[in-house]
């Protein structure tokens, strides 16, 4: 499997933001500059993300994009379900649901045991992402030394 670069741009803008920004609002133009993204395909992938629920927006001066829950309540699954739509390792195990039934997505559907790998694998994965927050993110970036860039439109000289 490999993910797009639609959720790993995901991951990476929403850890910016928390990292950078906190709970203060983070532009587009900020955040691209940092992790060296388009900020037109940044808007694309914001607008799911908004849409997920992981992200709210205010228009001015003052405005940009926010994390509309804390960084502790925000796991590197959220960000790829958002970006991607799903999490499965390859096709031939989207159709499977929870209760065991499933919906044939290919010829040796239920008559081939590499459907079950796969889908104990895309499981494993998952829980994985959904073990990691973007708190957890920070924790490491600060652990590994990264420089916080101060938001300039905040700071108040006097």
């Amino acid at each position: 499997m490999k993910l797009s670069t639609k959720s790993r741009y995901g991951v990476r803008a929403l850890f910016d933001m928390a990292y950078h920004a906190g709970s203060m609002p983070a532009q587009i133009k900020d955040i691209s500059r940092r992790q060296n993204i388009s900020p037109r395909y940044l808007e694309q992938i914001f607008q799911d993300l908004k849409k997920a629920g992981l992200l709210k927006s205010r228009r001015g001066p003052q405005g940009g994009y926010s994390l509309a829950k804390p960084p502790e309540n925000i796991t590197v699954k959220e960000i790829v379900l958002a970006a991607e739509g799903e999490l499965m390792l390859v096709n031939c195990v989207k159709g499977r649901r929870k209760d065991g039934e499933s919906q044939p997505c290919c010829e040796f559907d239920n008559q081939c045991l590499t459907q079950h790998i796969w889908a104990e694998g895309s499981k494993i994965l998952g829980d994985y992402f959904e073990s990691i927050t973007l708190k957890d993110m920070c924790d490491q970036g600060q652990q590994m030394g990264l420089e916080k860039e101060l938001d300039h439109r905040f700071m108040y000289f006097i």
